[in-house]
């Protein structure tokens, strides 16, 4: 199969494959835990320059088929953001455009709940990617910032800020993996995601339709958003 096909099978997966009935209790539901580096903030002139994938199904983590790729974007990384992720020109002009990866990520996603913290930041960049190439982001989207903040308050409990991950992490007692990289994110998204809706669930069953309705509730403080110190 050409290069052009695949990626039309892989966009056409994409999105016909149905998402995960709202009903289905978050065990039996599959989900992508995603995170981007980027070039900036802005998903409307700043570009992705890695990302990672993590799968998460019967409510465990699998690393078998984990996904961390380095994307070379049109406009290099500036200082701003080369001190936060460390990518580098250097470390980017002889890896593959997002054009070239995108099935990748599309494989990735296909017919999961799409999982990040402060979940607009990934949301809006996979949104701009995606439309690039014609393509809608249809994933479900689940935000582990939003779902620590309705655990804490549940328990009443202050949470200063739940847009940072890493004292997150720690909070939580989890081990944090890698600050500022997509893999390292990504894993311990991962395990945050899962130690919080462990938590939940022991506090009411959780479903697909209750996690991704803790982001909705969650959107006036998440469009704080686009901090790149939110780590």
């Amino acid at each position: 199969m050409s290069d052009a096909a695949t990626s039309r099978s892989a966009a056409a997966a994409y999105t016909h494959t149905p998402p995960q009935a709202p009903d289905t209790p978050w065990r039996a539901a599959e989900f992508c835990v995603i995170d981007l580096e980027t070039t900036g903030l802005d998903p409307a002139v700043d570009e992705i320059v890695s990302f990672a994938a993590l799968q998460v199904a019967d409510g465990r983590l699998r690393l078998s088929d984990a996904r961390y790729v380095l994307v070379r974007p049109r406009r290099m990384p500036e200082g701003p953001s080369i001190r936060i992720h460390g990518l580098r020109s250097g470390d980017l002009v002889a890896e593959p455009p997002l054009s070239a990866v995108l099935n990748e990520l599309l494989e990735a996603l296909t017919g999961k709940v799409l999982v990040a913290h402060v979940a607009e930041i990934e949301r809006g960049f996979l949104d701009a990617a995606l439309h690039l190439h014609g393509i809608q982001l249809v994933n479900q989207v689940v935000d582990t910032a939003a779902l620590a903040a309705e655990l804490f308050r549940r328990r009443g409990r202050q949470l200063p800020d739940p847009t940072a991950l890493s004292p997150l992490a720690r909070a939580l007692g989890l081990p944090v993996h890698r600050p500022h990289h997509a893999d390292g994110d990504a894993l311990t998204t991962a395990q945050v995601f899962l130690a919080l809706v462990t938590h939940l669930d022991a506090l009411e069953p959780q479903t697909v339709g209750s996690l991704v309705g803790c982001r909705r509730r969650g959107s006036g403080w998440s469009r704080l958003r686009i901090r790149l110190t939110r780590r």
